[in-house]
């Protein structure tokens, strides 16, 4: 079953945390060779949830989305929760690749990188109607699916580690650093849930002033707003 691949994965005493995404990654996509059917499925549980909410995603909803039957997601999850948390696997992957695309281009400057990974978050892909409805329907199940929620955890434990090392690469001090991580990440969803869903009275330009200033504050060398 994939959800006990995922949960043997979580608790491996000895994999490293690359390791254990790696694990959960292999644990949740389905257990055959993946094909264009399994990515169909995923793709049309992300639209179902944003369209309809974690209460619209049922097995039928999704496979009529998909264009196949509903016998076919057996074939390849173990149900429909397995498919709902390799949904969420696959969304958090393509917003880990479009932060760390957005690392890249700021080049070696730890401040130009920190910058970078912050305000990735109020642009295309990342900043886009349906990606917030998708994931707000995923926030919707952190409190009744302990799946999800492991997830959850998961994933925004890497973006927090992932932001520590940045801040201190930038200047901020090591005792301070799990603090600024944790305030940075409640603003940035903040503004992306507020960018989201509002783009006339609030824009990317707004956003990302408001994330330099406040990373600012932590710093110690003034960034430019």
């Amino acid at each position: 079953m994939a959800q006990s691949r995922y949960t043997a994965a979580m608790t491996n005493p000895s994999a490293t945390a690359d390791d254990t995404r790696l694990l959960v990654l292999r644990a949740l996509l389905p257990a055959r060779d993946p094909d264009r059917r399994a990515a169909d499925l995923i793709a049309a549980c992300a639209h179902v949830l944003a369209t309809a909410g974690a209460r619209g995603a049922t097995v039928r909803a999704i496979c009529d989305r998909a264009g196949v039957s509903p016998g076919l997601l057996r074939h390849y999850f173990s149900g429909l929760g397995a498919l709902i948390a390799a949904t969420y696997v696959h969304v958090a992957q393509g917003v880990t690749r479009a932060l760390a695309d957005a690392m890249e281009a700021a080049g070696t400057d730890p401040q130009a990188r920190l910058i970078a990974y912050v305000t990735a978050s109020f642009r295309p892909p990342i900043a886009a109607p349906e990606l917030l409805a998708t994931w707000a329907a995923f926030w919707s199940l952190v409190r009744s699916d302990p799946a999800i929620a492991s997830l959850h955890t998961e994933v925004y434990a890497g973006y927090r580690d992932a932001l520590q090392k940045l801040l201190m690469a930038a200047g901020v001090s090591p005792a301070d650093a799990p603090q600024a991580a944790v305030a940075i990440t409640a603003l940035v969803d903040g503004l992306w849930l507020e960018l989201s869903m509002e783009t006339s009275a609030f824009t990317a330009d707004d956003a990302n002033i408001i994330a330099r200033r406040w990373l600012a504050s932590w710093l110690p060398a003034q960034i430019a707003t």
